[in-house]
């Protein structure tokens, strides 16, 4: 039995990890900043009140749980504004970078001492942050920060593996959430977190640092 620290797990793809980790019979911290119905209901420790944009918020969080050893530690908080270069904000850019990309970092720096080795730090990222696989543009904010999330996981691999400490930067695949506008298109959540937690389970110090989609595809930078 593992302990997995999740954020941004009131809903969609969070959510989905909390009940599947629940069902395997891991112990599981659940953080956000507003619950939901759905969260209470499965019975795990939900601490809300959390943003991860906010200093102290995080370090009230620790606070609270600087005793317990984090095994896994999977930063699913995010969000997505799809602005394109006819109204480009440079604002909602800015924001994007701190939600998405600056504060998954400094989370995990926040957080360093409650692991050991053979932890593992989850980065939940998105192909849209690959350069290689953009063909049709736009979706500046969102695109830029999710790369600078994948430069800092890989950085994180690098910099963590002397302690023993793992690190994966997941794409959950075209997901039928609400942040995608629950698209006929996508897979669900179940299915999505079926293949992340399959990756998660084969994370080893060799393959540490990989950036994957949730159905096993090493994707392009």
């Amino acid at each position: 039995m593992a302990t997995y620290l999740i954020t941004g797990s009131n809903r969609g793809i969070g959510l989905e990890y909390c009940r599947q980790l629940k069902e395997r019979g891991d112990e599981v911290i659940a953080t956000c900043r507003v619950s939901s119905s759905e969260l209470d209901s499965l019975e795990i420790r939900v601490e809300s009140g959390v943003d991860v944009t906010s200093g102290s918020s995080v370090l009230n969080l620790k606070d609270k749980i600087k005793e317990i050893p984090i095994d896994v530690l999977i930063q699913n908080a995010g969000i997505a504004e799809f602005n394109s270069l006819s109204d480009l904000d440079p604002e909602s850019v800015l924001r994007q970078f701190e939600v998405n990309a600056l504060s998954p970092l400094c989370f995990t720096h926040s957080f360093l001492e409650n692991m050991r080795e053979g932890s593992k730090v989850i980065l939940m990222t998105s192909r849209m942050g690959s350069i290689d696989d953009n063909t049709s543009g736009g979706s500046y904010g969102y695109r830029m920060s999710k790369s600078a999330l994948c430069m800092a996981g890989k950085s994180l691999s690098i910099d963590l593996k002397s302690r023993g400490i793992l690190v994966a930067i997941l794409h959950p695949g075209l997901v039928s959430t609400r942040m995608t506008g629950f698209t006929t298109h996508g897979i669900t959540p179940k299915e999505s977190v079926n293949g992340l937690l399959a990756r998660i389970d084969s994370l080893t110090i060799d393959n540490s640092g990989t950036f994957w989609h949730s159905n096993g595809d090493i994707l392009p930078w």
